[in-house]
């Protein structure tokens, strides 16, 4: 049973990470294959109390499909950081048996066990009957009309799905001067498989969707007593406390559900961070202002852009007058005697055009450079609002942290989907795998059994064969028989020293090759009988009826489970399957191909304007060498053919420049339109919920948390030990 939670508890948790319209802070659950494994065991010390102890706890809830408790299982895990030699763990629980290792416990009075850790943490479970912090209540509707889980089998229309969940954890708390109920924050994270043959145009409040083209995995969160704990009215901002499903059926049937409840959301929030809040109480107007500013500036932006874009046909054609200057330069050097005073004019007005250029330079590359944050900070927003905690994207980065992305995303999806079709073919060989293990165990027991009677039946033959030996030393050393001697020792007849040579002599001959082979042919033919095989046979029956025999069949047959999926998990098939999550990947390749695109683009035009400085330099050794031209004739050939061959160089990049300019425009268009709509939706819906009452919420966050933190556990824990619970609601399968 807890293995199928797991499963879907895991995929639930990828779904909800992928849920864009839901913040809310990653956690990490301790699901109950965690305790699968165990760390090396530590040194034990002598510790007097619970100094270094924690309890990790989990509530299994089996309910029914309305969602009625019919048992509650509780997991618990004490981890024993210091190596403590004993626990004291205090526990509600009833038929408390460990899960995993030997260790024992005493009872002290009041629910108190002391647990002989040896060093060791402790894994236990047993059962409990107490109210739970939530319930869970579902019901389902047809085409509009209740109807219950039962008479809904079979049935085809449009469906409602139900999840209701009333908080009954809560603490009084003194708030703005009056006591005031504060719910224990749980998060209800609600996880179900619809299989696509059943369900089809599928909806669901409060989460995400996810369809692997024959299911179509639903998840949903809820916040039940949050709304009443932050005060904030729902017209203003609603807090879901419920989770619904709807969908179109055809011949209804539905696997079980499963919710997970967890206060760690809350629990885990930096008390430090509520000060810097409560600064901004005075800022909202400031806030409001600020935002203003920022959109009129995006439209300037994107005026601005605009107009570059429109000019940038001058400096195109500039260029071009550019280029077929430098060919006349080149052609004419050849008459540079006749044509020095014209050279001369046309090289200075060369240096002026490029000076020009030049001045350019700093404004088109950071231009540039804020196209790239642009597009950067875009990027990094569709990373965190789809669920992936990666480093801020720069321009240095955002290549080795995509890739990085894009080899793991979606690996955890594909290995859970192998893991639950091995899972299955490996349970369905539960019996036969049974069998095997039991025929194994009855050979160890057979072994042992049959080495037990063996010891007794050689110390009876060996006692008979001492006997005779005895017998033979006594006549052979005092000519008395055994009888006689042992007569004699018991009246003091027979002195100290001689009895001690007489059981040395016995214990000699006992040592002796021939005995020693007569007592061994003695126990073969004693084991050979038909009386002892029977003992041996029943002896051997008895131990396999024994409930520790079967708990070890039990216990061996699931590790054998256990390795053989491990070895199928291994497998060149399900690696195949590992292998072709790359494909999940696709989004973040586009992503980080249109940013490599855009980089392509940003170090061209850092070098074009690299060459304008450096054609601008090499302008002005031109004006400046003029009045030497007749005298460098030679040179100056050579730099004019160098001259043109670079601004051909820089005609030839003009199109990419006026891509870029483009671009630039449409990321600005772009940028002040995502800025209308964080305002609209973001800044302004911020604005209205607080209501200029940011303090009295920042207090109510402040007690929702400390609440939080007071509920660690709920079948029981000593004062002086640290904890967490989570609770794992299972529903019945329904049809």
């Amino acid at each position: 049973m807890k293995k199928s939670i797991t499963k879907i508890i895991a995929l639930c948790l990828c779904a909800f990470l992928a849920v864009g319209g839901i913040a809310m802070t990653a956690f990490a659950l301790n699901s109950a294959e965690d305790t699968d494994e165990k760390q090396a065991d530590p040194e034990p010390v002598s510790v007097a109390d619970n100094a270094g102890i924690s309890k990790d706890e989990t509530v299994y809830v089996l309910a029914g499909a309305d969602g009625s408790v019919r048992k509650i299982i509780v997991s618990d895990w004490i981890k024993n950081s210091l190596g403590n030699v004993a626990v004291s763990d205090k526990s509600e629980l009833t038929n408390v048996e460990n899960v995993k290792g030997d260790e024992t416990y005493t009872m002290n009075g009041d629910n108190l066990r002391v647990w002989d850790a040896r060093g060791h943490d402790i894994y236990y479970q047993g059962n409990i009957e107490k109210a739970l912090p939530v319930d869970l209540a579902v019901s389902y509707k047809l085409d509009g009309k209740p109807i219950s889980a039962d008479d809904l089998v079979g049935k085809s229309g449009r469906v409602t799905i139900h999840f209701d969940y009333q908080n009954k954890q809560y603490e009084t708390v003194e708030i703005d001067g009056k006591q005031e109920k504060i719910y224990v924050p749980f998060a209800m994270l609600t996880g179900a498989l619809l299989n696509d043959d059943v369900f089809t145009n599928v909806e669901v409040t409060n989460g995400k969707l996810i369809n692997d083209g024959s299911r179509t995995a639903v998840i949903g969160i809820a916040f039940p007593g949050l709304q009443e704990n932050l005060a904030i009215s729902k017209d203003k901002f609603d807090i879901p406390d419920s989770v619904e499903i709807t969908a179109d059926v055809s011949s209804f049937r539905l696997d079980m559900t499963v919710t997970l409840a967890t206060n760690a959301l809350f629990s885990e929030l930096d008390a430090d961070g509520f000060d810097s809040i409560s600064e901004l109480s005075a800022s909202m107007e400031e806030l409001t202002s600020a935002m203003d500013q920022l959109l009129d500036g995006s439209s300037q932006l994107y005026e601005g852009t605009a107009t570059l874009l429109e000019k940038s046909d001058e400096l195109v054609e500039g260029i071009d007058q550019l280029a077929a200057g430098a060919e006349s330069l080149k052609n004419g050097a050849g008459s540079l005697d006749a044509g020095a005073a014209e050279l001369q004019a046309g090289a200075t007005q060369l240096s002026e055009g490029l000076n020009t250029l030049v001045s350019n330079n700093d404004a088109l590359n950071g231009g540039a450079k804020q196209v790239f944050d642009t597009l950067l900070s875009t990027a990094n927003i569709q990373l965190a609002v789809a669920g992936l905690d990666v480093p801020t994207l720069t321009t240095g980065n955002y290549a080795e942290v995509l890739n990085g992305v894009i080899a793991s995303l979606d690996e955890n999806a594909v290995y859970e989907q192998a893991l639950n079709q091995v899972t299955a073919a490996v349970e369905a060989q539960k019996d036969v795998i049974m069998q095997q293990v039991t025929a194994a165990v009855k050979t160890q027991v057979t072994a042992q059994v049959t080495v037990a009677v063996k010891e007794e039946v050689t110390l009876q033959v060996a006692e008979v064969v001492r006997n005779t030996v005895a017998e033979q030393v006594i006549q052979s050393v005092l000519h008395m028989d055994k009888a006689s001697y042992d007569a004699a020792v018991a009246a003091g007849r027979i002195d100290q020293g001689t009895q001690q040579k007489i059981e040395a002599a016995i214990d000699q001959q006992m040592q002796s090759e021939q005995i020693l082979q007569q007592i061994q042919a003695g126990v073969d033919g004693q084991m050979a009988t038909g009386p002892i095989q029977d003992t041996i046979a029943a002896n051997v029956s008895e131990q396999m009826q024994s409930d520790a025999v079967k708990q070890t069949i039990a216990q061996q047959t699931e590790l054998q489970i256990q390795k053989i999926i491990s070895e199928q998990m291994a497998s060149d098939e399900v690696q195949a399957q590992l292998a072709a999550a790359a494909e999940g990947a696709k989004s973040v390749i586009q992503l980080k191909s249109s940013l490599d695109s855009y980089n392509a683009f940003y170090l061209g035009l850092q070098s074009y304007t690299a060459g304008v400085a450096d054609a601008a330099a090499g302008a002005g050794t031109l004006k400046a060498g003029t009045d030497d031209l007749k005298a460098g004739t030679s040179e100056l050939a050579a730099g004019a053919s160098q001259l043109y061959d670079g601004i051909l160089t820089l005609k030839n990049g003009t199109p990419a420049l006026v891509d870029g300019i483009t671009q630039l425009r449409d990321g600005a268009m772009q940028l002040s339109d995502g800025l209308k709509e964080l305002n609209e939706e973001g800044i302004q819906k911020l604005v209205n919920a607080v209501d200029g009452d940011l303090d009295s919420l920042v207090t109510r966050f402040r007690a929702t948390r400390d609440v939080s933190l007071h509920y660690k556990n709920f079948a029981g824990m000593g004062e002086d030990m640290d904890g967490q619970v989570k609770f794992i609601y299972r529903t019945d399968s329904i049809g």
